[in-house]
């Protein structure tokens, strides 16, 4: 299921449809309690996007939120799962002479994207999908949750500006690491909360956060940390979206050092 996103945690919810409509449909779904989110909140539909992905034939099931039209209604092609040792390969880009690379999955990337790019010492940011089956995944793909990816942000930065530990710090503000494929009505295993390492180094500076962070929490941290794998880079819409000012034209300052609040529409 995709639901609208980054919404906070106190979002109330309530019946989306009034009872005294007369469709069949409509008070079918009625007795369904459907967060009352706006619509014009979501991400822009994929289906409307062109693609020269061909897909399968094969049309799964739809459950009732597909049907009220929430939700990816396409299949990922089952033949470019026959690809899925590269998915599933290192990450072989190279970051910059004397940067490293750090890939966090926290919930929606455009949020995430935006509180690294207001960090010094982070010289470039990329939002994209990881640690699924299928290769050159789409967005449409990964809203499917049938390819196992998840939406991350892939972070360069300069060692001698910006320690790993001062992204692990970002990392562990910017979401709740206890929701099991959650972060508020954001739904999904593309919404999982991971720390993927480059090197030893960061694979134990992670588990140490994990354990400090742990410590603090009265619930259990169901962060993932597991070695980076190839990063797909997401459409060009997605990239830097909330600093480009979103859906709605309201940019979003990425000013290294400022902490206004992050709207995760703009």
């Amino acid at each position: 299921m995709v639901a609208n996103k980054c919404l906070p945690l106190t979002t109330t919810t309530r019946a989306l449809f009034s009872s005294t409509t007369t469709s069949p449909l409509l008070l079918f779904s009625s007795s369904i309690s459907i967060p009352n989110l706006p619509l014009s909140l979501s991400r822009p539909n994929p289906t409307t996007l062109s693609s020269s992905r061909p897909f399968s034939q094969y049309k799964p099931p739809m459950n009732i939120l597909n049907k009220l039209g929430f939700g990816s209604k396409s299949t990922p092609d089952p033949a470019s799962m026959e690809n899925s040792s590269i998915a599933q390969g290192p990450d072989d880009d190279v970051p910059a002479p004397g940067q490293q690379f750090a890939q966090f999955g926290a919930g929606c990337f455009w949020g995430v994207e935006l509180a690294f790019q207001r960090v010094p010492g982070v010289t470039k940011t990329e939002v994209g999908y990881s640690q699924g089956f299928m290769h050159s995944p789409s967005y449409e793909d990964v809203c499917s949750g049938k390819t196992r990816h998840n939406e991350v942000v892939r972070v360069q930065y300069d060692p001698k500006e910006c320690s790993f530990e001062n992204l692990l710090d970002v990392f562990w503000a910017r979401h709740d690491p206890t929701t099991l494929d959650r972060q508020g009505n954001d739904v999904g295993t593309q919404y999982r909360s991971g720390i993927y390492f480059y090197t030893p180094e960061q694979e134990k500076a992670a588990q140490e956060s994990l354990e400090k962070q742990q410590k603090v929490l009265n619930r259990k941290i169901v962060t993932e940390i597991l070695p980076a794998k190839k990063f797909y880079r997401a459409e060009e819409y997605h990239q830097q979206y909330l600093a480009k000012g979103g859906r709605f034209g309201f940019k979003q300052s990425s000013e290294k050092g400022c902490n206004d609040p992050i709207r995760c529409y703009g």
